[in-house]
């Protein structure tokens, strides 16, 4: 395995759509081993999850959650979704904190949807659906955004949370905890 380059924000691959991956090609070696070089990337870069064009693979492929994750309250645990899709379960939404492997050191707050249906294929090229509510669907609709172009600039309401990391950490870190 090994531990891949991320694309920052102005590479044009962050702002094109992916292709969608066949299902008869998912099995191939190649492909399996993007997806272990993915886990070990977003593993390495702290991060929790990671989408293919944000290494440089214009593919709609996603990885997000801990590869150690038991099954404590608010845990994620590892999902691989080749060609994912999400419905969003109620009009309900929530403003929250997040960040991007692909704009380092930065942080704003963007609205997502509290609980979304999600519908792909999964590493083994069948078929899954499941719910993911709160930061588990925080975090899988952000990824699918960067399979469609968007970066979580583009969600956010109000560019005055903009922030770099040391400030959020320091000024709004214990506030979001609350």
């Amino acid at each position: 395995m090994s531990i891949l380059r991320v694309s920052r924000m102005g590479h044009p691959v962050l702002r094109r759509p992916a292709a969608p991956v066949d299902q008869a090609r998912i099995a191939d070696p190649n492909l399996q081993r993007l997806v272990d070089d993915m886990i070990e990337t977003m593993v390495d870069y702290e991060g929790i999850g990671l989408a293919a064009p944000q290494v440089f693979h214009s593919l709609r492929l996603i990885v997000l959650g801990d590869p150690e994750a038991d099954d404590e309250e608010g845990s994620i645990p590892l999902t691989v979704l080749f060609n994912p899709e999400f419905t969003a379960m109620s009009e309900e939404r929530s403003a929250g904190w997040e960040g991007c492997l692909s704009i380092p050191d930065v942080r704003g707050v963007a609205s997502r949807a509290v609980e979304v249906e999600v519908r792909g294929l999964g590493r083994d090229g069948q078929p899954v659906e499941f719910v993911a509510r709160d930061f588990f669907a925080r975090v899988l609709q952000h990824e699918v955004d960067h399979l469609d172009g968007v970066l979580f600039l583009d969600r956010m309401d109000d560019l005055r949370t903009l922030t770099y990391l040391d400030e959020y950490q320091r000024y709004w870190l214990s506030e979001d905890e609350e």
